[in-house]
């Protein structure tokens, strides 16, 4: 998890810093890099003092009733990789308003606009920006999680102080891969369900639309889309083969 420092400390540092290297000291910031949602960017106002970041691998181990040790393990992919921060605002100086700064972490949240209306509802993917530091070069990914700490107000209930901590989930940025035999269910790229998966996310994950859930369900034959069991594993259809599941379903 990202912590934004106390003011001084982080002050004095920065002070610091800059004495040492002779650099200007640069802010780190939230910037929109897909999608037309507003405002575009999110500068911090004190920098953070520690990045959080994880991604896993899945692994299984399929059994049998012969084996007299563990078996080999299979690999089934990977889930994507997560960032949390915890941002600092603190407008004690002008009497301003946080607020603004929390409503645009929430308004991310949202779909685009443009993709609203498109049908096709999306997240704005952002990317995390600071200087020269490159932990996250690369990395983006859509708010998965927005939670904020009121801690300091004027005397008129406006609050100028507050604690945002959110959480990044990463967009997978690789190109689709065609399959060199369409017809070979093997050949197929595939998605093990883990905790916490729906039909949506893998569809949004895989696919790039939460909207095709319905050709996965109806590809996999799965009867009862909100009871996917965690460990199953889903085949992915083609581009082409969702949309025209997704069409019958339709016209259906």
């Amino acid at each position: 998890m990202m912590r934004a420092g106390a003011i001084v400390a982080a002050g004095a540092a920065g002070s610091a810093a800059m004495g040492l290297t002779g650099r200007k000291l640069q802010k780190a910031l939230l910037r929109v890099v897909e999608g037309d949602a507003h405002p575009s960017q999110l500068k911090f106002a004190y920098n953070p003092t520690e990045l959080s970041t994880s991604k896993s691998a899945i692994w299984n181990r399929p059994t049998t009733n012969s084996a007299m040790s563990a078996t080999e393990p299979e690999f089934a992919g990977v889930q994507p990789q997560s960032v949390e921060i915890e941002i600092f605002f603190d407008a004690w100086e002008d009497q301003g308003d946080v607020s603004r700064s929390v409503k645009t972490l929430f308004s991310w949240t949202k779909p685009t606009p443009s993709s609203w209306n498109k049908g096709k509802p999306n997240p704005p993917i952002l990317a995390f920006e600071w200087g020269s530091n490159k932990v996250l070069s690369g990395f983006k990914g859509y708010l998965s999680r927005v939670s904020a700490r009121y801690t300091l107000f004027r005397a008129d209930g406006v609050p100028i102080r507050a604690t945002a901590s959110i959480t990044l989930e990463e967009v997978p940025q690789e190109p689709r891969k065609q399959n060199p035999t369409s017809g070979s269910q093997n050949s197929r790229r595939s998605h093990v369900v883990g905790d916490g998966d729906s039909l949506h996310s893998i569809a949004w994950r895989e696919l790039g639309d939460p909207n095709l859930w319905r050709s996965l369900a109806r590809f996999n034959h799965i009867d009862d889309p909100l009871r996917v069991q965690s460990g199953t594993r889903i085949l992915i259809p083609g581009p082409s083969e969702a949309a025209e599941l997704a069409a019958v379903g339709a016209d259906g």
